[in-house]
């Protein structure tokens, strides 16, 4: 069964989702090897939610209540949010409710600003990082994989698509009301990732030309070369001949100690956890716009989706389903097909020509059940082809049988 928690920007505050985002992505590895029952975890963390999606062993008697226990507390653990605070801002989805929910974030339905360009890549990145920690599952795979191209169908078929929609054009739309001018502005980009290189595209689409970058990391020239940019070296020292300050980098702290003069100039703090000492507000000059000032600013007509992708969205949802609903059955045909193999080869002990054609034989059989058992899962009606296994062979699909039997001990 899928589980997902979800603590995003409805229902945390930025500060709560800037402590998960530092310490509890890590808690994906410890849920799969600490648990006898959870086969897959991937964690997303974005700058506007952060999100654990879960695969765990269905049924088990109270399978979900312990996953969610274990998961607030290696939640709790890695980032230093209290089991009592988690509570209080991460809602729980399970089952059916989980892929509608997967997909429509992906596709930016989800977002401060909605359609925003941004979320497609960091849930295929959160998927690559779980691959690479070993704790993706089968379900897991499958589930992103169709959010993936699910999001591409939007992109491409709705007016959500090409829109340009991100947290970092409109901090750009908000400071355009403090910059007169970004031809003649200097820009200081602090950060080489791929946010940065999506700030850098919004900077150059409003005309800004005198662009810098800095990294923490000494990455800036490798950044400026690819990019046809200046690096900068000393912080401070870019800082002081810098009108607008775009940070979007890791772990950066910039604090009041950094501004060495009393220039007018803006500081833009996209990264979260924080780049931004909050005191360097306070500093004489500077202007300062945060992730949780920039999402109080989202515009109205940007929060209604369009319903033409949250149909596109529930469409698929619904596809997926009913797609695993007669996974089960068309597993439970194969091992009946393929235990009859077995006692036939047993029978052709030693005859590998004749053990190759039955094998052979057993999948031409199966592709052509395989095959309709999917077309009818498709159009809502899995039902019949698992029905039609009980009647015609006696086979009950693993979860259908499970459900009755706890139908009968109850």
């Amino acid at each position: 069964m899928l589980l997902c928690l979800t603590s995003n920007h409805q229902n945390a505050s930025f500060a709560l989702l800037e402590k998960l985002s530092i310490g509890a992505p890590a808690a994906a590895t410890s849920l799969v090897e600490g648990s006898a029952f959870v086969n897959g975890a991937v964690v997303l963390a974005t700058c506007n939610r952060f999100e654990a999606y879960l695969d765990i062993d269905e049924p088990l008697t109270g399978a979900t209540a312990v996953a969610l226990e274990s998961t607030l507390e290696a939640l709790s653990a890695g980032s230093g949010v209290t089991i009592g605070d988690l509570r209080d801002s991460i809602t729980v989805l399970t089952g059916d409710d989980v892929p509608g929910h997967l997909f429509s974030v992906t596709s930016g339905l989800e977002s401060v600003v909605i359609g925003e360009d941004e979320i497609s890549g960091q849930v295929r990145r959160a998927l690559d990082a779980a691959r690479s920690n070993g704790t993706t599952s089968s379900n897991l795979e499958k589930l992103f994989q169709t959010a993936a191209h699910t999001s591409k169908n939007v992109r491409n078929t709705t007016e959500l698509g090409g829109a340009s929609r991100s947290l970092v054009r409109l901090a750009l739309e908000l400071a355009s009301s403090r910059v007169t001018d970004w031809s003649q502005t200097r820009v200081l980009l602090v950060g080489t990732g791929q946010y940065a290189a999506t700030t850098l595209a919004a900077l150059r689409d409003r005309g800004a030309s005198d662009i810098r970058v800095f990294s923490p990391s000494g990455r800036a020239a490798r950044f400026a070369t690819k990019y046809t940019l200046r690096a900068e070296t000393n912080l401070a020292g870019a800082i002081a001949t810098s009108d607008v300050v775009i940070t979007c980098t890791a772990s950066l702290a910039i604090a009041p100690a950094d501004f060495t003069n009393d220039n007018r100039r803006l500081v833009i703090d996209l990264g979260l956890p924080r780049n931004v000492d909050p005191a360097v507000a306070s500093v004489a000059g500077v202007e300062m716009l945060d992730l949780e000032i920039i999402g109080r600013h989202a515009p109205i007509e940007a929060l209604t989706a369009t319903a033409d992708a949250r149909a596109m969205v529930g469409t698929a949802a619904t596809a997926f389903l009913t797609a695993s609903s007669v996974e089960p059955a068309i597993v439970a045909l194969r091992s009946h097909v393929f235990d009859l193999l077995d006692a036939e080869i047993e029978r052709a002990k030693g005859n590998p020509e004749i053990e190759s054609a039955l094998r052979h034989l057993a999948g031409v059989i199966l592709h052509g059940p395989s095959v309709r058992a999917r077309e009818l899962a498709s159009a809502g009606d899995a039902q019949s082809f698992i029905d039609g296994l009980d009647a015609l062979f006696g086979i009950r699909a693993a979860s259908h049988a499970a459900e009755e039997d706890i139908a009968n001990a109850s």
